[in-house]
């Protein structure tokens, strides 16, 4: 009974989402009610499972979401993402326009989210492909799967740091494996983009010259400035786990270890991100930090992603606290779907009402009383199911996500093209993702 409700209530959530364009955070809180309510959860469990659900997730990555999305507004607003761009393109050549965007898209959706990103770099792709005599349709398929691999995979994005807190796996593991699959699967995304994508051809039709774009470049920060956000928070998380593997019982107290923790905790290292980020603007104005500035904006988008973490939370807590996890158990034990069901999952999820982030987050929530049922209670298991989830949640882009109608918009694609070059491409790297997982779950 219990496992019929679950699929009702994830049905729930896909027809209040997609069909009728309800909030994520109602959706998932209604979804939650309509499970505890029909499973016969005492209400009294009820109230507290919703309290500690909410308050136990958000304490956990909340702040962390908070200044992921504040880093990426200051690289948006102060033109360090055009200079990310820039120095990509002279590493591999602007006439190697299809891996020059997928690596630029890679970098930037790491604080950035992937539609804002492809928005900031549209004017740039489009600009190189004229001057390249390529086709916009290969180049702009190239920068969406970059922006969506790092979007789905890689902390601090908010929707793989959210899987990681609701799961507890380690976030420097998390992000260590999903730069390494996502990695691998930039160049199928490349390969995909030059030989299947820049086949059909769309005139690029550049708004900015390239002289135009020159400038926007001279006004932004240098190149060193705009990568350190980026890159000091990755070393100081994936260092620390690093660290917490390999030390002996006898250097557990050492002083050194203890500093090292501190700040390769998700929160410090990206408060030193955020205070670096803080360096971007040419001329630092007390008012960017205001609530009309460019933090009052961040907080607009941390607050709908927060809601729905914490939702999703509530939705977790409830399946952990029905009891799903020994119904799970007897209704899996004859099958061995192992790494693969979370990608499935979340892939069905994902396809189905259109949010990447969404569904990360509820696949989190549905998986994380299993874990102990499926045999996945090592660090490295937890790590692997967060990047498995991540692949589904790239499987596969659609008229039902914002991110399609971006796309299509600025590439100048009618709505067959789309599905025919972007969606396809979504589904050939989630695949691709998902089995990279699985080998690598094989020997892990």
């Amino acid at each position: 009974m219990n496992i019929l409700l679950l699929l009702l209530s994830v049905v729930l959530i896909i027809l209040m989402t997609a069909k009728f364009s309800v909030h994520p955070f109602l959706a998932l809180l209604f979804s939650a009610l309509f499970f505890a309510l029909l499973s016969g959860m005492p209400f009294a469990l009820i109230l507290t499972s919703i309290n500690n659900g909410f308050g136990n997730t958000l304490a956990e990555i909340g702040i962390v979401i908070v200044l992921g999305v504040i880093i990426g507004a200051f690289l948006e607003h102060s033109g360090g993402a055009f200079k990310l761009a820039e120095v990509v393109l002279k590493i591999i050549g602007r006439r190697r326009v299809h891996a020059a965007m997928a690596i630029i898209g890679y970098i930037v959706s790491v604080p950035v989210f992937a539609d804002s990103g492809f928005i900031i770099l549209s004017p740039l792709n489009k600009s190189l492909s004229k001057k390249a005599g390529l086709s916009i349709a290969g180049t702009g398929v190239a920068l969406i799967l970059g922006l969506t691999l790092t979007h789905v995979m890689v902390p601090p994005t908010p929707g793989p740091i959210a899987a990681a807190g609701i799961l507890g796996a380690d976030v420097g593991l998390v992000m260590l494996l999903g730069l390494g699959v996502s990695a691998v699967t930039l160049v199928v995304a490349i390969i995909y983009s030059k030989t299947v994508a820049a086949k059909t051809y769309i005139d690029p039709n550049p708004e900015y010259s390239e002289e135009e774009i020159e400038e926007k470049i001279k006004s932004a920060p240098s190149a060193v400035k705009s990568f350190l956000p980026i890159l000091i928070p990755i070393i100081l998380i994936v260092g620390k786990s690093l660290v917490e593997f390999n030390i002996t019982p006898s250097e557990q107290n050492a002083g050194w270890i203890e500093g090292v923790k501190f700040l390769g905790s998700p929160i410090i290292a990206l408060i030193i991100g955020m205070l670096l980020a803080f360096l971007l603007p040419k001329k630092f104005d007390m008012e960017i930090l205001s609530a009309t500035g460019w933090v009052g904006k961040a907080m607009g988008s941390a607050s709908t992603i927060l809601l729905i973490t914490g939702a999703g939370g509530i939705f977790g807590e409830i399946l952990q606290n029905s009891g799903i996890g020994d119904s799970m158990t007897e209704l899996l034990s004859g099958a061995s779907l192992g790494i693969w069901l979370p990608f499935l999952l979340c892939a069905a999820i994902k396809t189905a009402q259109g949010s990447s982030t969404v569904a990360l987050i509820t696949t989190a929530s549905i998986m994380a009383p299993l874990l102990a049922t499926l045999g996945f209670e090592s660090e490295m298991q937890k790590a692997l199911i967060v990047v498995a989830i991540g692949a589904g949640a790239a499987v596969v882009t659609h008229a039902n996500d914002s991110g399609f109608w971006v796309v299509t918009q600025l590439t100048g694609m009618d709505i067959k093209t789309g599905y025919k070059l972007f969606t396809l491409g979504t589904f050939v790297i989630g695949v691709f993702a998902a089995f990279l997982v699985f080998l690598l779950s094989l020997f892990l």
